[in-house]
């Protein structure tokens, strides 16, 4: 009992023992700070590796892709084992090429995807990272379309063509009315003002300007009909710092034309007498993946268009070429499990086929090699090395800052090694009385392990809340750095990849830090209980 006494007495009435608390709670928080933060940027890089992936993907990595996929497809959705696997799989053509904005005659580099949308918004997040699509369901698609054109009522109030009205209206009865207020922000809604996003020809009039005496404009589809064309969105808006967009350039609707470069089934570039194929497009949508290298470059249109254009199509051989079919080309095949089961057994059953299945076809085609070399790899196998950088810089951190957090340690030796030289008298007495040297180093262990649980304890709340706030504080920061004309801003949105620092800690990773700031804390205390529990009654009662 009096080891429990002394304990609290000392941790109460020495006031020196604040400190070592403090050490201890700063270091318990900063490292779970770090933690959480680095575990959440790893997680949401994972997340968005396997939304855009699916679980399983099959290519070998070649821009002639390789041909008889969908009969792949097709023999695997109808195996007994595999077909109950398989929710869906999807052919996708990654291509490169050159995008071009006739409004403003704007040229940029592109990487080119062909994609059955219906099946890809199956297989991964897509659909979920698409901005028009939210605010009116349904009416994305590839499929040919016209420019859709705001129209005017009697009153003066701009007014959209029937079909996105009706989408639109959907989308606000089940809308929160933040999200909402957010639509009006990012010009979503059309009618907004001036920076309606559908575009605004004679119906057009600025905000704050009476259109009351103007006559009705009946809402529109003109132009022509043209196949639609999903952009990046880092290609058509304006990342602001807050991690939202200005879309000012480009509307819903608007024409761009595409250049591609195809290549023919053995790797060369196709031939052409007019140069490299053109194609024009409509803006249907833009996507956003959350990764600016994918979401600043890429292009997505039908995936049998574009495999029309790089003549990736079936055709035959000429006669000089020996005469035959030449099979259809996809470059990649994404595939998506259902629940329950393991993709690594998936993709060993997969490849296992694809094995057998190739080698009845490898005479038919010109390169075998497009056929040997189709590799099957799950999300993270594809993502590895990505994935592996941003873990190893995790562990790097958390390392760095557990060094630092050693500091707390040698702070808890120090003060307890006082303590113990100005406490002499006192473990004299408690010896004098029958109290043994295990029976003092205890009471000094069970000191350190009170400072353990108390700094660690509030470490950890303080860790909590701040990483749960963590956004609000860097709001608050950079409102602080515009008053002092100074740039307090630590995340910024424009640099990295996704809007918002991660803030969500982990149960497991607070009691394992927690449990390690006691076990610290009580290791610090060791050289203080040694040195207590060596101290003769004679000598300490004589000390002065």
């Amino acid at each position: 009992m009096y080891k429990l006494f002394l304990c609290l007495r000392y941790l109460r009435r020495r006031r020196i023992a604040f400190f070592s608390v403090a050490a201890v709670c700063l270091c318990t928080a900063m490292v779970l700070i770090v933690v959480s933060v680095m575990n959440g940027f790893l997680q949401m890089v994972r997340d968005r590796s396997r939304g855009m992936l699916g679980d399983l993907i099959m290519e070998n990595q070649s821009l002639q892709g390789f041909p008889y996929y969908q009969d792949f497809i097709d023999q695997v959705k109808h195996d007994p084992e595999l077909g109950q696997r398989i929710y869906e799989a999807t052919p996708l053509i990654i291509s490169y090429g050159v995008i071009r904005f006739p409004s403003d005659q704007i040229t940029k580099p592109a990487q080119v995807l062909g994609i059955r949308f219906d099946e890809t918004c199956r297989v991964n997040d897509f659909g979920k990272g698409l901005f028009y699509e939210k605010y009116y369901p349904g009416t994305t698609t590839l499929k040919p379309q016209k420019e859709p054109r705001l129209g005017r009522d009697e009153k003066g109030q701009y007014v959209l063509p029937t079909y996105l009205e009706a989408a639109r209206s959907r989308w606000e009865k089940s809308a929160p009315p933040d999200e909402i207020a957010k639509a009006w922000r990012s010009k979503a809604v059309p009618y907004a003002g001036p920076g309606a996003y559908l575009p605004l020809p004679d119906a057009y009039a600025p905000s704050g300007v009476d259109t009351t005496g103007l006559e009705p404009v009946a809402p529109a589809y003109d132009g022509p009909e043209l196949p639609g064309a999903i952009i990046g969105t880092d290609m058509v808006a304006k990342r602001l710092p807050t991690g939202e967009y200005e879309r000012e350039y480009y509307s819903r609707g608007s024409t761009i034309t595409l250049t591609f470069v195809p290549f023919t089934d053995t790797g060369k570039p196709l031939e052409s007498g007019t140069g490299m194929p053109s194609k024009v497009f409509r803006y249907a949508d833009d996507c956003r993946t959350g990764v600016y290298d994918i979401d600043s470059m890429s292009v997505y249109v039908d995936f049998d268009l574009l495999q029309d254009v790089l003549n990736m199509k079936e055709d035959k051989y000429t006669g000089e070429q020996g005469g035959g079919v030449i099979p259809a080309r996809t470059t990649q095949v994404q595939i998506k499990l259902n629940a329950g089961y393991d993709p690594r057994a998936t993709r060993d059953l997969l490849q296992k086929q694809w094995d057998e299945f190739f080698m009845s076809r490898i005479h038919s085609v010109r390169t075998p090699d497009l056929l040997r070399r189709v590799e099957i790899r799950t999300w993270e196998e594809k993502q590895a090395k990505y994935i592996a950088a941003v873990e190893k810089e995790k562990y790097l951190v958390t390392t760095l800052f557990g060094v630092i957090s050693v500091v707390a340690v040698f702070l808890v030796v120090c003060i307890f090694y006082m303590i113990v030289q100005q406490k002499t008298r006192d473990i004299g007495i408690i010896k004098s009385v029958g109290a043994t040297a295990l029976g003092v180093a205890q009471i000094f262990l069970a000191y350190g392990a009170a400072v353990g649980i108390v700094g660690g304890g509030i470490g950890t709340i303080i860790a909590v809340y701040f990483v749960k706030y963590i956004n609000e504080f860097q709001h608050g920061l950079e409102r602080l750095g515009r008053v002092f004309h100074m740039d307090l801003q630590v995340w910024n949105p424009e640099v990295y990849a996704f809007d918002r620092i991660p803030n969500q800690v982990q149960v497991w990773d607070a009691v394992i830090i927690y449990a390690v700031a006691v076990l610290m804390a009580v290791a610090g205390s060791v050289i203080a209980a040694v040195k207590a529990a060596r101290i003769w009654p004679v000598e300490a009662l004589r000390y002065e």
